[in-house]
Parts: structure tokens; sequence; C-alpha cells
């Protein structure tokens, strides 16, 4: 008979954070799929948590309808749409596991990979497992074009390495958690952010895959915002190159002067010629610009910085066990 003083051993917990927009289609086949893989991990415990980032399809009602029928689910819903880098601090944040994990609620990202990410880190060698593509397939060449553009333009750019085809698909540690936690910046990059708080990650190569249900909520213009903030996040060097840019051009209108000058002084009559000092002041114009709009960037940036609005708003949350 066993001792009645000692405790049994609980079971490691790990949560698995769902950030759900407009995923009603989708959302009970990515539940489904974890659950079955959750068959061959018995020795872990989990919590589901899903975060609805404002959805105005019936993703809500989904949600709750599955976290009534299934104490293992939580979830929080927000007032509006603040966008997924919201959605995956909130699930961050209130996530109770010593292992978590954030996977996408489309399909794209394969949940037969979560023991593997689970052994990865649990294993100790490792903070985070990750998981990133292998290929574009499936995908428009000008946006496969422009994606791996950036993550060049980040390697180089910024201090930090931006692994190129990385998802939000990953397995992190409870300390590596509390670590991103700890960087409260309002304008979040979370690839980025991965990437400068450190720790071992081993990443896991898949092929890309398409959608099951439902149509990508990110548009081209969108990616390209993006790419901007992650840039300006993490980076002051396009600040450095319009100053560099900016000194340049002095120079070289310093030297147009003097050889405009000797020009008409030794053979005369070669100051005209209007059309093309237009262009020439256009061009400048169109320099000057586009340093200004750099600059203007950064103090964007610091305008969200400094009236520290929270980054999301939580309207009602519920599930688990103690529902």
């Amino acid at each position: 008979m066993a001792d009645p003083g000692i405790k049994k051993q609980s079971l490691p917990l790990l949560s698995v954070i769902i950030p759900c927009y407009n995923e009603e289609e989708s959302l009970p086949l990515i539940l489904d799929a974890l659950k079955n893989v959750k068959q061959s991990m018995a020795d872990v415990e989990f919590e589901f948590l899903l975060v609805d980032d404002g959805s105005t399809d019936a993703t809500l009602s989904v949600i709750k309808e599955r976290a009534a029928a299934d104490p293992e689910i939580r979830y929080l819903s927000f007032s509006r749409n603040f966008g997924k880098e919201a959605a995956m601090l909130a699930g961050m944040e209130t996530a109770v596991g010593g292992y978590v994990c954030i996977i996408d609620a489309d399909m794209q990202d394969s949940p037969d990979l979560l023991p593997q990410l689970y052994e990865i880190v649990a294993g100790g060698d490792y903070d985070c497992a990750a998981v990133r593509r292998s290929d574009r397939e499936g995908e428009s060449r000008l946006r496969s074009f422009f994606s791996r553009k950036f993550y060049q333009i980040m390697s180089r750019m910024c201090n930090i390495e931006v692994t190129s085809g990385a998802r939000d698909y990953r397995m992190m540690s409870r300390r590596m958690v509390d670590a991103v936690l700890s960087l409260r910046e309002t304008v979040r990059f979370s690839k980025g952010i991965f990437a400068w708080v450190g720790f071992r990650t081993k990443w896991i190569e898949c092929p890309n895959t398409k959608r099951i249900k439902g149509e990508t909520k990110w548009s081209f213009f969108d990616l390209l915002l993006y790419a901007m903030d992650g840039i300006v996040s993490f980076s002051t060097k396009p600040l450095v190159l319009s100053s560099i840019l900016g000194l340049t051009l002095c120079v070289v209108s310093v030297l147009a002067i003097l050889f405009v000058i000797i020009r008409q002084l030794v053979w005369g009559g070669s100051a005209f010629g209007w059309p093309s000092l237009v262009c020439i002041i256009l061009f400048i114009a169109g320099i000057q610009l586009f340093c200004i709009g750099i600059l203007g960037q950064y103090i964007a940036k610091t305008f969200s910085e400094v009236k520290r609005r929270p980054l999301y708003i939580v309207k009602e949350k519920g599930g688990g066990r103690n529902a």
C-alpha cells in the first residue's frame, strides 16, 4: 500500500496556444488533430489555450462549444481585432505550462510534429524547437522573392539572425517564455523577439502546405508593413543609411556646382538647361522625402511606445477545469 504522505508526482504541463481570427471552419480540424496527437503523449498533461482575436464569424461560438465539452480547453476573446502578435502575447501571458507551444489554426503547421518538438525541448539541450519551411511551393514568385529578400535584409541590418522561412510554430521552455514576456515593447515582431532573447533553438524543416479551410488573412501589403515594423524595431541602420545618403548627395551637389561654374568660366553659355535642372531637383526632393519617411517611421514607433496603451483588451474568457 502506497504511503499516503507521498504525493503522486504530477506530469509536466504543456500549454498549446492557438491564435484564431475567423477560423470557424479550420478550428474543429486543428483541435481534433491535436487531440489525436495527445493520445501518443500520455506522459504529458495538456491545456489548449484558444485566443479569439476579435473574429467576425462564428469562431467564438465554436470555441465556447468545444470548451464546454472539454475541460482541457481555455479561451480568451478580444474586444476587437488586435492582430496576431497581440494574440500570441496574450496566450503566453495566460499559459501556465512549463512548456509552451504556439501553432496556427489553419492547419498549415502539422500537429504531428508536436511530440518531436516536445522531446527536443524536454531533453534539456534546447530551450526552443521551431519549424521552418523547406520550400515555398504554392506561393507566388513575387511573394517568395520578397520573403527571401526580407530575411536577407533582416540578417544584414539587425544584430539578430532571423531564420529564413521561420514559422510561428514553436515549442518553448518556461524560462524562454518568461524572457520573451520581459520585453514589453508595443510594436512587436515576434520572430525578431524570439531570436533576440537567445537560447538554443533546434530547427525542424517541413514542406510548405496550403490552408485546408478559409483564406489567408495576410495580404501582400500587410506583409510589407509587417516587414517594415520588424526592421524598424530591431535596427537603426536605416537612419544611418539615410544620413550617409544625404551626406553623399551634398558632396555630389557641391562638386556639380563647382563643375558648372568652371565650365561657365571656361566655355561660357553652358549653365543653361532647365529640364536637367528640374530632374535634379525632383531627384533630390525624392531622396529627402524618403529619408524623412524613414525618420517618421521611428518617430511613429516612439509615439506608440510612450502612450503605453495595452496591446489587447480581453472581452471575455472561460473554459478550463474550474469553469
